[in-house]
């Protein structure tokens, strides 16, 4: 449960542990609640408060140990009860188009219903709140449906937050944060951590960003229509109204809070209809549901009745007196004859204290003006307008800021019988809002649809709105991860135009694993996080930095990318390394994407060979698109064999710094193939230092011909000739299959491009077939 939103979620029952650790980060934590029995010492009493029980369950300790930091609360076992969190979903879910399938979904969840009433048993007898009956927003999700993106991937791609300076902007969810509402804006933090995998969803969205970019009008309608509702929060708005404290409280506090709760929703329900007005005749399927969803006769229902109670020219205002009035006067006259005696009574003493006030001015010949604080009003008077001391009768002097604040005796009793009038009255509003509220909770779910709605459509506005910014193009959906000139969205906002080194990507099912190679600082670590940034930003159904992209819909985002210790759980780096391919090697599929960053330099190079082999080796057998970048030249040699592996490097231009000097220059742009530079870069090396032609051109001729000798026998083997033949057919197969199901080329031009298959399939054939 979100406490401040009202959103409850009911999440599918789960038998891998890694999926439900998902749904915990993606929802992360402030309190966590367990059953009793899980925290019992050996006596049987329950553990005490905040420490650690003698004898803990062990799903307990592996909760404790992945959320150190989170509070833990015991709940007794007997309300761990499938049936009595069915009732409770039953009353206090909202009644809206998705509550019949929702509860059929969840009726025979066993651990979720448990669950559900256990929290609401929670909720009621230790934080003292309930909630009105079909007010709640209650969710079943299932963890299908959606990329799984661990946290330490979440992390090294800074896909919410920047890994230097966790508030700087400079992360995925900066670059596409433009909404107004913090309902898309909890939208958007949720769909980056948990892209959605339903094609047709994305193309939806993608339909709607599309319309957006190439329709001015709409999306300038779109923008004015959501500026109203800037930082308005509808969720939180309509759980503050609809739950209430199990003791009613007298205090004028709440009721002041729970009136300009009420303000703030007519605000809200006044500017929907601008929004669904800005939708009207939209093209896109999305666009059309959004405004069937905002165009809902309930709403209308609710602004009648707030119409029929508030008055229209009372807004929640800035300032602390227009504020306070704005309160006072929310309520309409005549609706309750003891709130419009209060409210005189009210309005009299504050006429009696600028009374006061003019009279004191006058009396001391002193340009007095009052200043309303929480306390009551106080007199203000700037310092330069006094000469020597304040007159008697005047208490608490006090300078801020070049002016004299003060009060007197008669000041403060007004203050006091000001303050029993105002108290008064915002009970009597908050009587009136509280029967108001009662009427409006039969239509709640008309809000909490609108909400969703709003959300959706800020969240992809804003999709469009980055789009435009920076010259993003839509993406396809083809089964082909292939990326013409594609830009890191980050790095994008930090460098200035046209410095920023754009690159090509392709990855199909007969080049899955990629072996990156280059110097380091040449670009291999901003390669791969590209790679995964766009993908999450394709399946959010956002456009992409490229001048053409295409992308498979994956099931998991997996990623080893750091090096460095883990002083939290006590592991070395290449316990890190070691730990985050284990659980790569356990989750990864076929559908998977995998980015992998120097493996295996945290132990000797020999053991890191070798154990870098041996995972790749896994990863190849497995088939999801793998892009692995190494400093082991070794590999490109151990791996040739298998027919899905591509050699990729960055290259890098040798330069003479100076006469006593030499370097090299990075270019940040990926080739194919192994760089000969990069092998022989120690020769290029020397002849920049000025060593001796005779003792260059001898080490140069040694390095080759041991070169060629070990490329000769390559090829002759048998194993290098059934290398090579598998490649070419796997490469062929792909081809056909993408050509078959994506190519919109006229028949003869199709022709002449499955023949250039053909001249390739024999040409990689003829040699072997020559030498037998």
């Amino acid at each position: 449960m979100e406490k401040d939103t009202g959103q409850v979620v009911l999440v599918a029952d789960c038998q891998t542990y890694v999926k439900s650790l998902h749904q915990m980060h993606l929802h992360y934590p402030s309190l966590i609640l367990v059953p009793d029995t899980f925290l019992s010492t050996l006596d049987g009493a329950l553990a005490p408060a905040g420490k650690r029980a003698s004898s803990t369950s062990l799903l307990l300790e592996y909760i404790q140990e992945e959320f150190p930091n989170v509070q833990m609360e015991p709940v007794g076992r007997r309300y761990w009860n499938d049936s009595g969190g069915l009732e409770f979903v039953m009353q206090l879910c909202v009644e809206n188009d998705e509550r019949a399938g929702m509860i059929m979904a969840v009726s025979n969840k066993y651990y979720a219903l448990s669950a559900a009433c256990a929290l609401f048993k929670y909720v009621e007898g230790r934080l003292n709140t309930r909630f009105a009956a079909g007010s709640l927003r209650v969710k079943y999700i299932a963890v299908e449906g959606t990329m799984m993106i661990d946290p330490d991937t979440a992390r090294n791609l800074e896909l919410v937050g920047n890994m230097t300076y966790k508030k700087s902007p400079h992360s995925l969810f900066g670059v596409l944060h433009h909404t107004f509402t913090p309902m898309a804006l909890r939208l958007l933090r949720a769909n980056i951590l948990s892209p959605i995998t339903q094609h047709s969803s994305i193309e939806a969205r993608l339909d709607v960003v599309e319309e957006l970019i190439d329709a001015e009008d709409r999306f300038t309608y779109v923008r004015d229509a959501l500026k109203p509702l800037n930082k308005m929060d509808l969720d939180k708005l309509i759980v503050m109204l609809a739950s209430s404290e199990a003791k009613v409280s007298t205090s004028a506090k709440p009721a002041s809070q729970r009136v300009l709760q009420m303000l703030n929703l007519r605000s809200v329900v006044k500017n929907v209809p601008l929004v669904r007005k800005a939708l009207e005749g939209s093209n896109s399927q999305l666009l059309r549901i959004i405004h069937d969803m905002i165009n809902d006769e309930r709403i209308d229902v609710i602004d009648e009745l707030v119409s029929e109670h508030l008055n229209d020219e009372c807004a929640p205002a800035k300032g602390s007196l227009a504020a306070v009035n704005a309160r006072v006067y929310a309520v309409k006259a005549n609706c309750n004859r003891l709130l419009d005696v209060a409210r005189e009574t009210y309005k009299e003493n504050i006429g009696d204290i600028y009374q006061l006030n003019r009279k004191l001015s006058e009396e001391h010949e002193l340009p007095l003006t009052l200043v309303y604080q929480e306390t009551g009003f106080v007199f203000v008077l700037k310092k330069a307008d006094l000469e020597g001391e304040l007159p008697r009768g005047f208490v608490n002097p006090s300078l801020k800021k070049g002016r004299w604040m003060f009060s007197s005796m008669e000041l403060k009793k007004m203050n006091a019988r000001m303050k029993d009038a105002l108290d008064e009255t915002l009970l009597l509003s908050d009587k009136v809002i509280q029967d108001l509220v009662a009427q409006i909770v039969s239509n709640v779910g008309a809000l909490y649809k609108a909400s969703e709605a709003i959300a959706l459509l800020d969240m992809l506005w804003s999709f469009a709105h980055v789009s435009i910014m920076r010259n993003y193009v839509r993406p396809e959906f083809t089964g082909t991860l292939a990326i013409k000139s594609g830009r890191h969205p980050i790095l994008e906002t930090l460098t200035s135009a046209g410095t920023l080194v754009p690159n090509d990507v392709y990855c199909d099912n007969a080049s899955c694993f990629q072996i990156i190679q280059g110097p380091n600082m040449s670009g291999k670590s901003t390669y791969l996080r590209q790679v995964g940034l766009l993908a999450v930003m394709a399946m959010c159904g956002c456009f992409v930095p490229a001048e053409y992209a295409s992308f498979r819909i994956h099931d998991a985002l997996l990623t080893r990318l750091s090096n460095d210790d883990d002083l939290e759980r006590s592991l070395s780096t290449f316990a890190s390394e070691m730990a985050s391919s284990a659980m790569i090697l356990g989750i990864a599929t076929s559908r998977s994407l995998v980015l992998i960053d120097e493996l295996g330099r945290g132990t000797s190079p020999r053991e890191g060979v070798g154990i870098s082999h041996a995972i790749a080796e896994r990863l190849v057998d497995l088939k999801p698109f793998v892009f692995f970048a190494t400093h082991f030249s070794e590999l490109t040699k151990t791996l040739s064999k298998q027919p899905t592996v591509v050699n990729l490097h960055l290259s890098v231009q040798r330069s003479r710094a100076s006469s006593s000097s030499f370097g090299m220059t990075f270019q940040y742009k990926i080739l194919d193939g192994t760089s000969d530079d990069f092998n022989h870069y120690g020769i290029e090396l020397a002849r920049l230092a000025d060593l001796p032609p005779d003792v260059l051109s001898e080490g140069k001729r040694v390095a080759e011909n041991l070169a060629a000798l070990q490329t000769q026998q390559e090829v002759s083997s048998e194993t290098h000739k059934t290398a090579i033949r598998r490649k070419a057919l796997l490469k062929l197969q792909t081809q056909l299959t993408h050509a078959y199901k994506h190519s919109a080329l006229p028949d003869r031009d199709l022709l002449a491009y499955v023949a250039r298959f053909q001249a390739d399939i024999v040409k990689a054939f003829l040699p072997t077939t020559k030498n037998v």
